[in-house]
């Protein structure tokens, strides 16, 4: 009987965690067609909102969308269903992804992990530094924090348009660099 609990328990275990990281190592092992919608997607919205056609596009940004489970509901715009839930998962499946790197893999060692976020340091203070040289005593030089975030989302993009030809090691650094930088940024906003 404790055999078979433990095998029970050994397989639940495997199961769940392929479960859990399954997705975000999907995510990373995908081909070019992440990128290369991604850059179709983006295309599109820069030029229907560039266009006559930008009061159409904004009001389907603005439509709102409700889901309701018995007195609860929740209310909300499409542009805040995509910034707020598909962005959190997202960065959800990037999180579980660089964990999984912490524990177990690239940047399980300290010494793998300090380049990275001396990158991510530098992504920091560089683009910090020229803007405010560049707004030096003018009504924008509050707005400092601002250039310091990664594009996570882009630059994944343009990673997977490479596909197999960028090393897995290269996705995991830029993955790094990016969260860090953001979180970063992120508390300089914030504070």
């Amino acid at each position: 009987m404790a055999t078979d609990r433990t095998l029970l328990a050994s397989h639940w275990s495997d199961t769940s965690i392929a479960r859990l990281l399954g997705p975000a190592q999907e995510f990373f092992h995908r081909s070019a067609s992440s990128g290369i919608v991604l850059i179709i997607a983006t295309v599109i919205a820069l030029g229907l909102a560039n266009t006559g056609l930008a009061p159409l596009y904004n009001s389907v940004l603005d439509t709102h969308i409700r889901i309701a489970i018995g007195p609860y509901a929740v209310d909300e715009s499409v542009l805040h269903w995509i910034n707020d839930g598909l962005m959190a998962i997202f960065f959800f499946l990037v999180g579980l992804e660089i964990k999984r790197e912490i524990i177990i893999g690239e940047l399980a060692n300290l010494r793998a992990a300090v380049l990275p976020i001396a990158a991510a340091v530098g992504g920091v203070l560089i683009p910090a530094t020229i803007y405010i040289l560049i707004n030096s005593g003018g009504i924008g030089q509050r707005g400092w924090g601002v250039p310091m975030a990664t594009d996570i989302a882009f630059a994944l993009g343009c990673l997977a348009l490479l596909g197999s030809r960028i090393p897995f090691g290269l996705k995991i650094f830029l993955t790094a660099v990016a969260i860090v930088d953001d979180l970063i940024a992120i508390l300089v906003i914030a504070f």
